[in-house]
């Protein structure tokens, strides 16, 4: 993924497209609303993405320190990035209160 997809933002240590961003959000609000984290086919139907642009972009996540996983563990993403750092009310559209 390149940086220049996008915006970037985070924390000087954790830089992330918008794009990226948009994923490290929906990989934690899905997490904290249902005590697990999102497979990568919810989050195919999330994205309305093919199954390989999925699983590239889990990759790169990780590869990116952004999220980590469990080898051969289902649903095992953990989001790396403070969630002060995530752009979970523009995404949300929401206004903070």
């Amino acid at each position: 993924m390149s940086q220049n997809s996008g915006t970037a933002h985070g924390s000087s240590r954790h830089r992330f497209t918008q794009k990226q961003g948009h994923y490290l959000a929906f990989i934690h609000v899905y997490s904290r609303m249902f005590g697990r984290s999102p497979a990568e086919a919810d989050m195919q139907r999330h994205f309305r993405v093919t199954p390989p642009s999925i699983h590239q972009m889990v990759l790169t996540l990780e590869r990116a320190g952004l999220i980590r996983r469990q080898p051969g563990v289902a649903r095992s993403i953990e989001v790396l990035v403070p969630p002060h750092d995530l752009p979970i009310l523009d995404w949300l559209n929401a206004n903070p209160s």
